[in-house]
């Protein structure tokens, strides 16, 4: 197999969160870098990845321009010093291992909570850039396809995709299930399209949450935290609305669902901030503190449930080991949908060998019977015809199916090289519409 797809990785595996900030790609970067590496280097399909996890480089070349890749990387990003962040890099430099890379990728197997179902998505926007600046093309496609068709697979043949396997998401998922318009009667009735959400504190949980509850569509969100700012960059990123800190208990009021990641010493929200509250229904309190920042004793509260970070940890966990026990699984499928591709692409390269066959017997073809056209009647000539392209199709037909075995055991060059020289194929043009079949 011609190695010619290639890859450099940069994830949380191999660098710290500030590195990956520095280097992160945003769409209109990623679009651009895609046209750097056509301008550069001649790419001709190649993908960009970038969340906030990892940022990678796929792309096709005869060449290994891995180091070139990851500096122009840096370049764009106005990191003169390369040298110094090159270590930060995971070269994949053979096409066996970028392929395995990028399957593994996709299917959440690298991801930091095992599974992540925002990967796929993720993927399927980065090869739409890929497709409409015309970076996309038959290697790209049917790998793309391949992945995308094995992703369907993990999710329904296994339970890799089960549950939520981190806190944060967790929480949302059983936000959804408590209060969506199938888990609240009054939200239902009332035909609220989403319930009320407060998220109090803006610390990695609060942030993860925050995140987790925009991926959902969950819009009615309410943001309160110590320090404004931080409330109201994540608002505008998420179009969600800010609350001051002092207004916390007037907020709780307004809320269905009131989530507290905030670090305090001891519980600030207590069945005494609560006991005017007066609810016409249920409202929901998710204590992810620790220390805990929602007293115990608010469930005695009329209307008023607690979950602590113990129950959705312990939810997250058992999500987390379904998953981890389904990896080999996992694997298996992609081991076998990784042949199938390998197939197509060992028979990709031999694809322009038949097409110069094809061509060179038909030259012989159509020099003998014009040879004796003059001499023919039309109905002489139909049947002619006929007979000498059944003739040439009964040829090529063994040849054809030894390569295309041959390339499945990886012995293809030794009959290249063969059916080249009898029929001094390297004189013959390739049809490139018929190459990639």
């Amino acid at each position: 197999m011609h190695e010619i797809f290639k890859s450099i990785s940069l994830s949380y595996k191999t660098a710290p969160l500030a590195v990956r900030e520095l280097i992160a790609l945003n769409e209109d970067e990623s679009k651009q870098f895609l046209i750097k590496l056509r301008e550069f280097f001649g790419a001709s399909e190649a993908l960009v990845l970038s969340t906030c996890n990892r940022t990678e480089i796929y792309y096709i070349s005869n060449q290994n321009l891995n180091q070139e890749v990851a500096r122009l990387l840096l370049a764009e990003k106005g990191i003169t010093s390369s040298d110094e962040y090159l270590p930060y890099f995971h070269f994949f430099d053979t096409q066996a291992t970028a392929v395995r890379h990028l399957f593994e990728v996709c299917t959440g197997l690298h991801s930091q909570v095992v599974g992540d179902m925002q990967i796929p998505n993720q993927v399927k926007h980065a090869y739409q850039w890929s497709a409409d600046l015309d970076m996309a093309g038959p290697f790209l496609h049917r790998l793309m396809h391949t992945i995308f068709f094995t992703n369907k697979r993990v999710a329904q043949e296994t339970s890799f995709r089960d549950g939520a396997a981190s806190v944060s998401y967790a929480a949302v998922e059983l936000i959804e299930e408590l209060v969506g318009n199938n888990g609240c009667p009054y939200l239902a009735e009332h035909g609220s399209a989403a319930p009320s959400i407060l998220v109090v504190g803006l610390g990695e949980i609060g942030a993860d949450i925050c995140e987790n509850l925009a991926a959902r569509k969950l819009n009615r969100i309410t943001l309160c935290n110590r320090t404004r700012s931080k409330a109201d960059a994540l608002a505008e990123k998420h179009s969600f609305r800010v609350a001051d800190f002092a207004d916390l208990t007037q907020e709780i009021a307004k809320a269905d669902v009131i989530i507290s990641s905030v670090l305090v010493e001891r519980p600030m929200i207590t069945a005494e901030l609560l006991s005017d509250l007066n609810s016409l229904t249920f409202k929901y309190f998710f204590d992810l503190s620790v220390p805990r920042s929602i007293d115990v004793n608010v469930e005695q509260v009329p209307g008023v449930l607690l979950y602590n970070i113990d129950q959705i940890r312990t939810r997250a966990d058992e999500a987390l080991s379904r998953r981890l026990a389904s990896i080999p699984q996992v694997e298996a499928i992609i081991d076998q949908s990784i042949a199938d591709f390998n197939d197509w692409s060992r028979e990709m390269t031999v694809s322009p060998t038949i097409n110069k066959f094809k061509n060179a017997l038909e030259q012989i073809r159509k020099e003998e019977i014009a040879r004796h056209l003059k001499h023919m009647t039309a109905e002489e000539s139909e049947k002619v015809e006929k007979i000498t392209r059944s003739i040439m199709q009964k040829i090529m037909k063994s040849p054809v199916l030894q390569l295309k075995a041959a390339c499945k055991r990886g012995e293809a060059d030794t009959l290249i090289d063969v059916l080249t020289d009898l029929f001094d194929l390297e004189k013959q043009p390739t049809d490139a519409s018929q190459s990639f079949h």
